[in-house]
């Protein structure tokens, strides 16, 4: 079978959301949003409470795990991604956070013109409708729901509390003029529930007749004539299709999987390539290099009072919590429970935060328990159902991992080598974000409240205690990025349009192009990169 449009979009994620949402825009634009996964008809999904428990189901995910990592004593890390319409802004935390200014002066700083925070700014606002905030920070009319932070447990606003009394500076808004201090973050939830790019950009868009969105679609390669992209051949049940690009082919398909795509057709390292019996395109070394995320750990303590989120996780409550937010819109279901945050220096010489905090009025092991009775049994013992969980980490990591092949099958999940801890300032800097988190928990808000630490635990006092910790408790904030870097030198996948470097017709727009992680939740920069490339592809600038 064949087909032909202007452009093919590869992955409908939330990048590949806002390109087929912008380029179908134009009645005379012929586009393909080709999606391995479903569609998200999973009610369940869009209630924002309920995000843990659902993300480790395996539902709307490619289940991915890392190769052994060498610095973690060998542990496989979960590496849950969006395989469904709205790709993981269907199953993640919904946080809203840009990142910091200086994220984007960087980027220009290396090489790539109309980057600047200045320059993405107006590109965030574009698709924002804030609902509470209105300045020059901030959009009201985009597809993107965006909200304060709605919870009523008095933690938060404690924890908010002892980081001022530790020293530490009140931020109202993380996207705002300063992103440093304790404060809440804001969230891409719409009338109670997840507002995901499928909800904000492809909704209105799929009653357009030149967009079509192809589900069940799994891309193969994309099909090069000598040093141009041309179409991609894609697999639906048992029958293989070609479609064939007019004007682009787009991958949007994640960190993982657009670099893998790119390998299986013959673009990335020649060596690597030949290893899998891959006749080579275009010899481009950088392919699956580069790839960075935000690793962390957890900070616990158990509470002396029952002030954590622990009654409203029994089941029999969350039963109704559940009625009431798909009924009403309302209640505790409709909130997330890492509602708090914070943006730290390590160091007092920093210009700029280099480590993030999530603050959760809860531990994992009751949250984990509220699906079981047991919850009911335990519920009189205030110390082990009440705590708070602190995740601490690093936000510009100095480890870099890798994207390679398994085999030359593209039904086989890649090699991921995410190479956490590798290098000793990461390690040096989580282990100062754990520090600077007890002086926090110290502080007199949480005096009354707090019981023991849990988490690394009494016996663990020293850096190099704490270090060592690691090895058994870090963990992934699951922001992996960076894996098709842009930029201008040898590793470069990319260039500052977003071309792939060597092919025609073809560009890679999603958060693998990041050349530096931005610091903090990478969702929202992803939906402004593909809101750059929706610029860059329907209004060239002269070359």
């Amino acid at each position: 079978m064949n087909q032909e449009y202007d452009y093919i979009v590869v992955g409908a994620g939330s990048a590949g959301c806002v390109l087929a949402n912008r380029l179908s825009a134009n009645p005379e634009n012929r586009v393909l949003l080709l999606e391995a996964g479903s569609r998200d008809s999973n009610y369940l999904f869009r209630l924002p409470m309920l995000m843990g428990k659902l993300m480790h189901s395996g539902i709307y995910n490619w289940k991915y795990h890392t190769e052994p990592e060498a610095q973690l004593a060998g542990r496989q890390v979960y590496w849950p991604r969006g395989k469904v319409l709205g790709g993981s802004s269907t199953i993640n935390g919904m946080i809203y956070v840009r990142g910091n200014p200086a994220d984007y002066d960087g980027w220009e700083q290396a090489g790539l013109p109309g980057w600047s925070y200045e320059k993405v700014l107006p590109l965030f606002k574009r698709s924002e409708a804030h609902i509470d905030r209105a300045d020059q920070f901030h959009g009201r009319t985009g597809e993107l729901t965006v909200r304060r932070a709605t919870g009523n447990n008095a933690m938060f606003d404690a924890y908010v509390e002892a980081g001022q009394q530790a020293g530490h500076t009140f931020t109202d808004d993380f996207n705002g003029e300063r992103q440093e201090g304790f404060g809440r973050y804001d969230f891409t939830i719409r009338q109670g529930k997840r507002c995901s790019a499928a909800t904000a950009f492809l909704v209105p868009a799929k009653a357009r007749p030149n967009l079509i969105v192809a589900t069940q679609a799994l891309t193969h390669r994309v099909v090069l004539e000598g040093a141009r992209a041309v179409g991609v051949e894609y697999r639906v049940g048992d029958r293989l299709i070609t479609a064939m690009a007019a004007k682009e082919v787009l991958l949007a398909a994640g960190v993982v999987n657009s670099p893998q795509l790119l390998m299986l057709s013959g673009i990335g390292d020649s060596e690597h390539l030949g290893q899998h019996g891959i006749p080579v395109a275009h010899h481009l070394p950088g392919v699956g290099r580069n790839v960075q995320d935000h690793v962390d750990c957890c900070l616990v303590h158990e509470c002396k009072q029952p002030v954590s989120l622990h009654e409203n996780l029994r089941i029999d409550r969350m039963t109704l919590g559940v009625l009431q937010a798909a009924a009403l819109g309302t209640g505790f279901v409709t909130t997330f429970p890492y509602e708090a945050g914070s943006f730290m220096r390590s160091a007092a010489d920093l210009e700029v935060p280099d480590i993030q905090t999530h603050f959760m009025p809860a531990t994992e092991e009751t949250a984990n328990l509220h699906w079981s009775l047991l919850s009911f049994a335990r519920r009189k013992d205030v110390a082990k159902n009440h705590g708070t969980t602190i995740r601490i980490g690093p936000v510009k990591p100095k480890s870099r991992g890798r994207i390679a092949l398994r085999s030359s099958n593209p039904e086989d999940p890649p090699l991921i080598y995410a190479n956490y801890l590798a290098d000793q300032r990461d390690v040096d800097t989580a282990v100062a974000g754990v520090q600077l988190m007890r002086n926090v928990m110290a502080s007199k808000a949480f005096q009354h409240i707090l019981g023991r630490e849990l988490s690394p635990g009494p016996d663990i006092r020293t850096d190099a205690q704490i270090a060592k910790w690691l090895i058994d408790d870090a963990m992934t904030t699951l922001h992996p990025v960076g894996s098709c870097k842009m930029g201008v030198d040898s590793e470069a996948v990319v260039d500052a349009q977003l071309r792939v470097h060597g092919i025609t017709g073809l560009r890679v727009v999603d958060a693998s192009i990041m050349p530096e992680i931005t610091r903090g939740n990478t969702n929202a920069p992803a939906i402004m990169i593909a809101e750059k490339a929706s610029d860059l592809i329907l209004n060239p600038s002269p070359v």
